[in-house]
């Protein structure tokens, strides 16, 4: 009996704390590498660079477009180490999204207004099929 007992707390040790505590570690050793100038996201989803890093108060400085945020270290969630490769690819894929809206504007704004533009368009209707039709041509009235 004592040695199933001891089984089950073994087995939740190796399913449920260890995975746990390997994570933390694995956290932990990402926060202690970040410099800066390295890509991050926070837990909130912000993205930016780091802009400075205060060891003392644990904080690191951000970076986004231009908007400098104070957040603490445990708030980063991931970190990019590509940053020359982020850089580039952020930068020419906001170029592309740029040329693209520049293309569909022009394409769907006109060029020149038309000559009778001040005049109404005058739409023709169709007749519509609603009504039944009478097989007579005069239309007798009930009495």
């Amino acid at each position: 009996m004592i040695f199933i007992i001891i089984i089950m707390f073994a087995l939740m040790y190796f399913t449920m704390y260890r995975p746990q505590k390997k994570q933390q570690q694995q956290r932990q050793e990402m926060l202690n590498q970040i410099k800066v100038g390295d890509p991050v996201v926070t837990i909130g989803g912000l993205h930016g660079v780091i802009d400075s890093m205060n060891d003392t108060d644990k904080t690191v400085v951000l970076d986004c477009d231009g908007i400098y945020l104070t957040f603490s270290r445990s708030a980063i969630r991931t970190v990019s180490r590509n940053t020359a490769a982020a850089s580039a690819n952020s930068d020419s894929a906001k170029a592309e999204t740029k040329e693209a809206d520049t293309q569909a504007d022009s394409e769907a704004k006109p060029t020149t207004a038309p000559a009778d533009a001040a005049e109404p368009v005058k739409e023709e209707k169709a007749p519509t099929t609603d009504a039944p039709k009478a097989d007579n041509a005069e239309a007798k009235p009930e009495d």
